[in-house]
């Protein structure tokens, strides 16, 4: 199966100021969901974030938050973004696809796509895009995602197939601005 631009949201979950610095490799997991909304916002996809308890985690992370409209971000204090409930008021939440990023990929990450699949939506993680602060737990995490029906996938696979085709004006925008 295949990612489409139209059915898709892409959800960033707990991409938060105080969490951030003690996942491992975090500058790269930052810059790697931030060119992924930026990407979903040039094919048409609609972003939603989430935070875990801000008052104590602190906000999502200003990169991120700067890229979002007003009402993109929900709060949660459960772990599971499905749980918490804090989805459907949020864009696209009723695409059938969810890609999904952010942190931490044995906790938040994992709970959420388990229900989202659960639920039966089909779940796309981006591997270059979620983080845990040790990598054992991300992989972990990400071999149990596997075992239970969801995709792990890079950034630029998520890119090409939402752009589906090259030649067009999108696509040579998109491999102008982000793939080159």
């Amino acid at each position: 199966m295949l990612m489409d631009a139209d059915k898709s949201v892409l959800l960033v979950v707990d991409l938060q100021e105080r969490l951030l610095p003690h996942i491992e490799d975090w500058q790269r997991v930052l810059e790697n969901a931030a060119w992924l909304v930026r990407v979903a916002q040039r094919v048409g996809v609609p972003v939603a974030a989430t935070e875990q308890y801000p008052k104590g985690i602190g906000p999502t992370h200003g990169e991120i938050k700067a890229l979002l409209p007003a009402g993109a971000i929900g709060e949660k204090m459960d772990f599971s973004c499905v749980a918490a409930g804090c989805l459907p008021p949020l864009p696209g939440s009723d695409r059938r696809q969810w890609v999904v990023c952010g942190t931490e990929s044995h906790v938040c990450v994992l709970q959420t796509v388990l229900q989202l699949r659960q639920e039966g939506k089909e779940v796309f993680v981006v591997e270059d895009a979620v983080g845990s602060r040790r990598p054992s737990d991300k992989a972990l995490a990400l071999e149990r995602m596997r075992r239970h029906g969801i995709d792990v996938v890079s950034r630029e696979m998520v890119a090409f197939e939402w752009l589906k085709r090259a030649g067009s004006d999108l696509f040579r925008a998109v491999s102008r601005d982000f793939l080159r």
